[in-house]
């Protein structure tokens, strides 16, 4: 358990796997595996399971069924709460303003992507990669169906230099090369990849790479 909570404290939450954070939640890593193999390995299924049918589960018990519980609630609500306060980028500047929280004290890379309708409301923004100090490999295919599934006609690419420098990587220029293309070919813009750093940020449309 001690390396999970140093995962969680050097990582964030967002790192560990889905049998790492159903760990920390109830405690221990059989009840947890346990929890999994019974809702089919979905974390949906078991936040929208009632009480009573978690309280089943051997080892569970009372009081950690009712923390599953309430930290699915707290999850849904939090949900709710962020669909209804629609999201516009109109500039690169809005989209870093918007992202710099969740990137710039990171120690290692991530990569997301922001899913925009044509008047530029985002739609989805998704984690695509996360890798370590010195890079993070990104699909472009998956990049591209995640917005044909949600109907985007927009995307906007942005990840963080752990290093404090936001000069892009010639990977980050082939990356945003492969992305555009593959995106055009759907009819859907890349609007900008954006490199978000302690120092500052890049943007491939200012600097007219885009």
């Amino acid at each position: 358990m001690r390396f999970l909570y140093d995962k969680l404290e050097v990582r964030g939450a967002g790192a560990l796997s889905d049998a790492e954070l159903l760990t920390l939640l109830v405690g221990d890593a059989a009840t947890a595996q346990r929890l999994l193999e019974v809702f089919g390995g979905s974390l949906e299924r078991i936040a929208a399971a009632e009480r009573p049918r978690l309280r089943m589960i051997g080892g569970l018990g009372l009081r950690r069924a009712q923390l599953l519980h309430l930290a699915a609630e707290f999850g849904r609500r939090a949900s709710q709460t962020d669909a209804g306060a629609a999201v516009i980028i109109d500039t690169s500047d809005d989209a870093a303003r918007w992202m710099r929280p969740q990137l710039e004290r990171l120690a290692y890379e991530e990569c997301w992507a922001i899913y925009l309708t044509s008047s530029n409301r985002v739609i989805e923004r998704q984690r695509i990669s996360q890798g370590g100090v010195e890079g993070t490999v990104v699909d472009h295919r998956l990049v591209v169906k995640r917005a044909l599934e949600l109907l985007a006609t927009k995307l906007i690419l942005v990840h963080n230099h752990p290093s404090g420098a936001a000069e892009p990587s010639e990977q980050d220029r082939r990356l945003t090369r492969r992305i555009a293309e593959a995106a055009a070919l759907f009819d859907i813009r890349l609007l900008d990849h954006l490199v978000i750093a302690r120092e500052g940020d890049f943007s491939f449309r200012r600097a007219g790479l885009l």
